[in-house]
């Protein structure tokens, strides 16, 4: 029953119905599509793939796992943080995290997170980075509040990982590069890759490097129009 418990606790926080905060971002995809660098179902399939492997399970997975273990010390949690908003060289990469942050740490506060609620009141009343500062990125929050929900820390990182590949996948679908079937195409043809870094440790330290996705990030500030916030 405690597996089940734990089943029906990731499916509740990785449904797309959750307000997790971040349908506004495509992390760079409105530009590359706008570049033709991405505009069928194959160099989508890749491009999620890039983000997973050479973002978020290098850099937003272990900040969720150290976030997760370190439960209740948000000194602690702060650091990481703070090292989060470093290594974050787009400005729109660090706002979209940013905001995202703080629409996942807003919706537990509201639901009863005494947790996310505490580290909330960091995030808008702290002071500068340097200062340990909780600036409330995704990944760390993610790591937080999940861990504070009761989901394990790889139930967790399941919901992270899963957020992030649905979320490309239907900037995908909105900017017209795919339809639904192809997307769900995308979605399984991942999930081995998934599984994989699921099974493996975290790394020890926070690394990232999908430079076309950051500076395509970089230029979609002065792009126009723009139906993404990044």
């Amino acid at each position: 029953m405690a597996d089940a418990a734990d089943l029906l606790a990731v499916l509740q926080h990785g449904d797309s119905f959750f307000p997790s905060g971040a349908i506004s971002f495509s992390w760079g995809l409105e530009t590359l599509h706008a570049d033709g660098a991405v505009t069928t179902a194959e160099t989508l399939s890749r491009f999620v793939r890039g983000q997973i492997e050479q973002r978020w399970a290098c850099c937003d997975r272990p900040a969720l796992a150290w976030a997760h273990r370190a439960g209740d010390d948000l000194d602690a949690v702060a650091a990481v943080d703070g090292e989060l908003e470093a290594l974050a060289l787009p400005a729109e990469l660090r706002s979209g995290s940013r905001r995202a942050g703080a629409a996942l740490l807003g919706v537990h506060a509201r639901l009863g997170g005494g947790r996310a609620a505490a580290y909330r009141e960091r995030v808008l009343d702290d002071g500068d980075v340097a200062h340990l500062r909780a600036v409330g990125h995704l990944a760390l929050v993610q790591g937080l509040v999940l861990g504070a929900a009761g989901l394990t820390e790889n139930g967790a990182a399941a919901v992270s990982a899963h957020a992030l590949a649905t979320g490309l996948a239907g900037a995908g679908l909105r900017l017209g590069i795919v339809g639904h079937l192809d997307a769900q195409r995308i979605l399984a043809g991942l999930r081995p890759t998934l599984a994989r870094l699921l099974e493996t440790p975290p790394p020890a330290r926070l690394s990232s490097f999908s430079p076309q996705a950051d500076i395509a990030m970089m230029r979609h500030e002065r792009q126009s129009p723009r139906l993404f916030a990044n």
